[in-house]
């Protein structure tokens, strides 16, 4: 017998994919499966949310529109007097402070006599009331009763329901402010807005008339004062006028003050002329003494006009020298003429010269002349303002005290009289706001918003069922599906049988899972069976011995149904021989309806009964033979550990195909740890949703502990609908993939009954 030893988990690793898309699958698959749940509980949700928005009081909500004043129409200008502008970025906030001032509400609440309205009343209790008090000892409590609070209490508690219940918002980029009140009343809930609006302006004219009434008297008593003082001023400017003899300081002034500017522009004109002719009278002293030629080169010199005429006749009279001594000599008389022309034009040009020089020194000391005379008037006529500033500059201050008192004077005298006459225009015409849209009774109530509390709370029931069925997924460790097998299990997925529902229409025993197989063989039960079968019959292909052990890690995973069903399918293929070693329960001899006495696999390793009476053929075929229990005997575990059961089975396996053996449970006894040392290929049951897998993993365990061959995993009791999406013949069944004649469309039906 060939064994081999147990595969590594990291052999059974899926190929690698998409981490993505297999979470992706993996939550679609965990909805999947509580989504019935899922539904359920949000609608449970959603109804029971219904009820409480149903239950619940409706609350009316009016709103006032209001309108506050930025630029007042005013006739008078009071905030001049107290130097206060209502142009400044904190005057709405300050506006819609004062709206929700206590003030303001203390008035609301006496304006509507709100403390007797029935809403506001002291509710008296009604029902049950539970009092920790009344089940104390008296001793332990006061016998003085708690006096019923006083008028005031009762006003500041109203005062504050009505401040909370009223929302003052500003309407955004606007001068507008929305006034709203929430109230079980709807018509309370109306009047309470457009009250407070109309409070609020009224209060800002009381205001307005009282900062009036009081700057008017103040600018009486300021007006007394600001008269003495405007006559105090004007009689010590006259006083003074006459003890210098002013007249008129300042047209005396201005005669001067015109003459000295006439003076220094001519001063200035002056020392223009003055600058240049020294200039040129500079240079003329400094060639003083040297001849007469080295003049020319002053520009005053060579600029004037005779003198260039005079040298021009000049340069002409030595050209003509020039040409005649090319033509004659000396001793000729043309050349003798022309010599004395040239000797005349530099007698000229040299006089021209000196009367130029002489000139300039004569222009050079009248400029100087002149500034000199200029600079002393123009001193003189300082002298003289500055005298006529000495006696003007206390007269100015006394004028200026003389203005600034009258103007005072004139400006408060004239704030008295439009104060006085105006009060009554201002009252009416500033107010600080105004009404746009009052608020009316509202027809529908504002909350609780029945729709949307239905709506979030449907929302919020279905996450909430979604993590629950999540974190009830979490703490599932149960083994669901084939992935669980591989992932968490480590070893190989031979095949899995579907969770059948049997009918109770006619003979229960024709529909009970143990004949599954015989009863409904185009079922997909059955079909499950044949999976299984084939992948025994290709795994054992070329064993020449083909002993099966079935087992599981716990009772009740199905091992019996699924040893007495894999034992009829390979039945039908070639003999195949099922021995109950699950001799501590035996359910064979129950389910094939044998005598409870009838000898079995306990007589038979005692040698109490022989071949012939121990094995018991089922069905007409005769392809199943069928080994029960037997009587139980006192200790199963050295029965089966004995060496003659090792030859029994080592001779009915040369007499049978296939030997089927049912065991019992891995973790409960060691039977199977015996029996799995015989078989060639042991079959692990593990019922799907039933059983953790870190029991599974103990089982399995125990058997690698034995040296048994690699166990192949058989998942029992798969949910169909889980089954289809899981497995591609799923997918082929949807779109109506014919399996046994009949299309499953996600569903199985064998002969005229449906199974799920």
């Amino acid at each position: 017998m060939d064994k081999a030893a147990p595969v590594p988990n990291e052999r059974l690793a899926s190929p690698a994919i998409d981490e993505d898309e297999i979470d992706l699958k993996v939550y679609w698959h965990i909805f999947n499966r509580y989504k019935w749940k899922i539904f359920f509980l949000t609608i449970v949700i959603g109804l029971l949310a219904t009820l409480v928005s149903f239950s619940l009081e409706p609350i009316y909500r009016s709103t006032t529109l209001l309108l506050i004043e930025s630029n007042e129409a005013k006739v008078i200008s009071i905030e001049e007097v107290y130097g206060i502008s209502s142009a400044n970025k904190e005057y709405y906030q300050t506006q819609i402070g004062i709206l929700k001032s206590r003030g303001l509400a203390e008035k609301l609440v006496k304006k509507l006599n709100l403390m007797s309205h029935p809403l506001y009343l002291p509710k008296e209790d009604e029902g049950f009331s539970f009092n920790f008090k009344d089940w104390m000892p008296s001793s332990w409590v006061s016998s003085s009763k708690e006096a019923p609070p006083s008028y005031q209490e009762q006003f500041d508690k109203v005062v504050k329901a009505v401040m909370d219940a009223i929302s003052i918002e500003p309407v955004r980029n606007s001068q507008l402010v929305e006034i709203s009140f929430e109230s079980p009343d709807a018509k309370l809930a109306a009047k309470v807005p457009n009250t407070l609006s109309d409070i609020y302006i009224e209060s800002d004219l009381e205001a307005k008339l009282e900062k009036t009434k009081k700057a008017r008297e103040w600018l009486n008593k300021r007006i007394d004062e600001l008269r003495k003082k405007l006559r105090e001023a004007e009689r010590e400017q006259e006083a003074y006028m006459e003890r210098h003899g002013l007249v008129n300081v300042e047209g005396i002034k201005s005669v001067a003050i015109k003459q000295i500017e006439q003076t220094v522009e001519q001063l200035v004109n002056a020392r223009q002329r003055l600058t240049e002719a020294t200039s040129a009278y500079r240079q003329v002293q400094a060639l003083k003494g040297r001849p007469i030629h080295d003049l020319e080169s002053i520009p005053a010199v060579l600029n004037q006009h005779m003198v260039q005429v005079l040298k021009e006749a000049e340069l002409k009279a030595e050209r003509k020298v020039s040409e005649l001594s090319e033509r004659y000599g000396q001793k000729h008389p043309k050349i003798i003429a022309a010599q004395a022309e040239l000797r005349t034009a530099r007698r000229n040009t040299a006089q021209q010269i000196r009367q130029v020089v002489a000139a300039i020194t004569k222009e050079y000391e009248v400029a100087l002349a002149n500034v000199k005379a200029l600079e002393k008037n123009v001193a003189e006529n300082k002298r003289i303002i500055q005298e006529l500033d000495k006696k003007g500059i206390e007269l100015a201050r006394l004028t200026r005290e003389v203005e600034r008192n009258r103007k005072i004077y004139e400006i408060f005298l004239s704030r008295l009289k439009e104060t006085t006459a105006s009060q009554d225009v201002q009252a009416l015409q500033s107010t600080v706001a105004r009404v746009v849209d009052p608020a009316v009774v509202s027809a529908i109530p504002y909350k609780p918003k029945k729709k949307l509390i239905i709506a979030i709370s449907l929302v919020l029931g279905f996450l909430f069922a979604t993590m629950l069925a999540f974190f009830l997924e979490y703490l599932d460790n149960t083994i669901k599906d084939a992935d669980d097998v591989e992932d968490k299990l480590g070893f190989p997925l031979l095949g899995s049988l579907s969770r059948i529902k049997p009918s109770l229409k006619g003979d229960y025993k024709e529909f009970e899972a143990r004949w599954m197989f015989l009863n409904q063989q185009k079922s997909g039960f059955a079909e499950d069976v044949r999976t299984i079968r084939t992948g025994i019959m290709l795994s054992l292909l070329d064993n020449s011995r083909k002993v099966l052990v079935i087992t599981s890690s716990v009772p009740g995973e199905g091992k019996s149904t699924v040893s007495l069903n894999e034992a009829f399918a390979l039945g039908q293929m070639e003999k195949t021989l099922l021995i109950e070693a699950d001799m501590r329960r035996p359910t064979l001899v129950k389910t094939f309806g044998l005598n409870s006495k009838a000898p079995g696999l306990a007589e038979l390793v005692a040698g109490t009964g022989t071949k012939e009476e121990c094995i018991h053929h089922i069905g007409e075929d005769g392809g199943v033979d069928v080994i029960p229990s037997g009587k139980v005997p006192p200790n199963p575990l050295e029965l089966l550990s004995s060496p003659r059961f090792k030859e029994i089975v080592e001779e009915f396996s040369k007499q049978y195909s296939y030997v089927v053996i049912d065991s019992a449970p891995t973790l409960l006894v060691s039977d199977a740890l015996v029996l799995a040392k015989l078989a060639d290929k042991v079959l692990y049951i593990v019922k799907a949703d039933h059983t953790p897998y870190p029991i599974v993993q103990d089982g399995l365990k125990r058997l690698e502990t034995v040296d048994a061959p690699i166990p192949n995993i058989i998942l029992n009791q798969v949910p169909v609908a889980r089954k289809a999406k899981y497995y591609y013949y799923g997918k082929y069944n949807k779109y109506g993939y014919y399996r046994g004649g009949y299309a499953t469309h996600g569903y199985g039906y064998g002969g005229d009954h449906a199974y799920y």
